[in-house]
Parts: C-alpha cells; structure tokens; sequence
C-alpha cells in the first residue's frame, strides 16, 4: 500500500475509533410537533478494483484525498456517525454510516462524495440500526 494511502487508512480508522455518540442537531418544527429523529444508513463505498489500495494512481489519490476531506467535514458536523476502509484481502472497500430523514438525503449525502462525483467510486444504501456504537476514547 502506498505510505499516503496508509496514512489515510490509518486516520480513517482513528476517526472510527474516537467516535462517540452525540444527539442529532436540532431542527426546528412547527408548535407542538416534534421534528422527525434523523435515521441511519450504511453506505458502502466500492472502489474500482479489488486492487485499488495497491495500486492507487496519481489522480485518483488526489480525489481519495478530496473524499477524505469531504467526509472528515461530515463527520465534524456530526452526520456522518463513522467509517474506514475495510481492510479485506479479496479488495478493500469502505463503509460509513450516516444521519440523514430519507433515503434520497442519505443518498444525496454519498454522491456528494468528490471520487463519487468523478465516478471513481461506486455507493449503496442502506438503512442501518447501530446497536452498539463505539464508546468515547478512555482518558
């Protein structure tokens, strides 16, 4: 694996390890209606070759390094839960989970995804229920 290609890997992982559950943000609804809860969802991220944290070209590491920025924003805004890349031997890929009210937001969220958007990446959706979420780091 390429040594940014680690590096990214490793950081991703880190954030999934730091994650800590926290409310959803706020939205306002209309006197004596409570907003709809945020759901979840699962998004897989599929890369466009089994070998693709192997052999990762200059131009496609640059928009891994965009998807990367534009997930950490994300999850600093607290939508996007967790992710990483899923460090399988038969082809990495990686996963996310999200907050989003409906499927299409959710979806919208992924194709937001710069290596997405440049149709290096392939996404699905799914809904998803987190029964254990990753506790906060010890102290």
């Amino acid at each position: 694996m390429l040594p940014v290609m680690k590096k990214l890997s490793l950081a991703i992982l880190l954030l999934a390890a730091l994650w800590a559950c926290t409310p959803a943000t706020a939205q306002s609804a209309p006197a004596g209606k409570a907003a709809p809860a945020p759901k979840t969802w699962f998004i897989r991220l599929i890369p466009p070759r089994p070998t693709f944290d192997k052999d990762i070209r200059p131009a496609e590491q640059q928009l891994m390094e965009q998807h990367y920025a534009y997930w950490k924003d994300l999850y600093d805004k607290g939508v996007c839960l967790f992710g990483g890349p899923v460090l399988d031997p038969d082809g990495v890929y990686g996963v996310l989970a999200v907050k989003a009210d409906t499927l299409e937001k959710a979806q919208a969220l992924a194709m937001g995804d710069p290596s997405v958007k440049a149709k290096l990446n392939r996404i699905e959706v799914a809904p998803m229920r987190i029964a254990f979420p990753p506790r906060p780091a010890a102290e």
